[in-house]
C-alpha cells in the first residue's frame, strides 16, 4: 500500500458491503420491496438565497423563479395531496420548518392524512453544509424545536436542504435525537452510519435518479420521461427484490410535478405502483427505518 493510499480521505461512516453478500430478510408481511414517496414542502427567501430555477434568473428579486416555486405550495401541493388520497398512498413529508409560518394550513393538511413529518431544515434558501459546526447545530435545533412543537413529537428523520451535509452532520443529528437520515443515495438498503462517541444513526436510501429536480430541472426530462423512469425503476426493483429486500424512494416537489402536464403522467405511474399494494410495502421512510433498525440490531 502506498503512502497516498494510507492517507486518502474517507468519511469513516460505513464499511464496504456487497449487496449479494448480505443477510436476506423481509419487510412486513413477507414483502421484499419497500416503496416510499418523499414529498418536499419547501419555502424560499424572496430576493435572496438559493432556489431551483425554471429558467435562468435575472437580477434579484427573481420574480419568475420565486413565483414558480411559490405556486407549488399554493396549488401544486394540494393537487398532489388529492392524488395521494385517491390512491390511498402514504407519504413522508419533508418539511422546511418555516413552512408553518409561511404557508399556514399546508402541513396540517398532510398531518390529517397521517403522513410522516420529516425534518428538512429551516428553509431551502440555505445549505447547512456551508455553516460552522455551532451554526449547523443551531439550525438543526431550531428546525427540530418547531416541528416538535407543531406536531407534538420530535421528527425521527432528517433530509438536509439541497442534500447538503458537513463532515459532522451525522454526528449532530444523532446527538439531536434523530434516528435516521436521508441524503445518501449510496445503497438500496438501509445502512448504519457510525457517529462520534460510539454512536450510530441509520441511513435510509433517498433517490437522486427518481427525483424530479435532477430529472426535470437538471437533465430537462419531460414529465412523461420521468414517469416512465418511475415505472421502469419499479418493475426492475420488483424483480430484483426476489433476491434481497430493497428500498425504492420517489422524491417529488410540488412546483415541478404538481404542474398539470407533469401531474397527468405521474398519476399514471403512481396508479400502477399503487395497484401492487398487495405485493409491495407502500410505506414511509420512518417505517422503513424502524423496521430495519429492529432487524439490523
Amino acid at each position: 500500500m502506498t503512502t497516498s493510499d494510507q492517507t486518502s480521505p474517507s468519511h469513516g461512516r460505513y464499511a464496504y458491503s456487497a449487496l449479494p453478500d448480505r443477510p436476506v430478510y423481509d419487510w412486513p408481511e413477507g414483502k421484499r420491496l419497500a416503496v416510499y414517496l418523499a414529498l418536499n414542502l419547501e419555502t424560499f427567501d424572496f430576493g435572496e438565497g438559493l432556489g431551483a430555477e425554471l429558467a435562468p434568473g435575472g437580477p434579484q428579486p427573481d420574480v419568475l423563479n420565486y413565483a414558480w416555486r411559490d405556486w407549488g405550495n399554493r396549488v401544486g401541493a394540494w393537487r398532489l395531496r388529492n392524488l395521494l388520497d385517491e390512491l390511498r398512498m402514504p407519504a413522508s413529508i419533508l418539511v422546511n420548518s418555516r413552512i408553518y409560518r409561511d404557508c399556514p394550513g399546508l402541513i396540517e393538511a398532510f398531518r390529517a392524512r397521517g403522513d410522516e413529518i420529516v425534518g428538512h431544515g429551516r428553509t431551502n434558501a440555505e445549505r447547512q453544509g456551508d455553516l460552522s459546526e455551532d451554526e449547523e447545530r443551531a439550525l438543526i435545533a431550531e428546525a427540530t424545536a418547531t416541528l416538535t412543537r407543531e406536531e407534538g413529537r420530535a421528527p425521527a428523520g432528517w433530509l438536509g436542504p439541497w442534500i447538503s451535509q458537513s463532515r459532522v452532520t451525522p454526528d449532530l443529528l444523532a446527538e439531536a435525537g434523530y434516528r435516521y437520515l436521508l441524503d445518501w443515495c449510496h445503497d438500496d438498503q438501509p445502512t448504519w452510519f457510525s457517529t462520534r462517541g460510539g454512536g450510530r444513526i441509520l441511513s435510509v436510501p433517498y433517490p437522486q435518479e427518481l427525483n424530479d429536480i435532477p430529472a426535470i430541472v437538471a437533465r430537462k426530462d419531460t414529465g412523461r420521461a420521468f414517469a416512465d423512469a418511475l415505472l421502469d425503476g419499479f418493475e426492475e426493483m420488483l424483480e430484483q427484490s426476489r433476491k434481497a429486500p430493497l428500498v425504492m424512494g420517489i422524491a417529488l416537489h410540488p412546483y415541478i410535478v404538481g404542474q398539470p402536464h407533469r401531474l397527468r403522467p405521474l398519476r399514471r405511474a403512481l396508479e400502477r405502483i399503487a395497484a401492487e399494494r398487495d405485493t409491495v410495502w407502500l410505506t414511509t421512510a420512518g417505517a422503513i427505518a424502524a423496521h430495519a433498525a429492529r432487524i439490523m440490531e
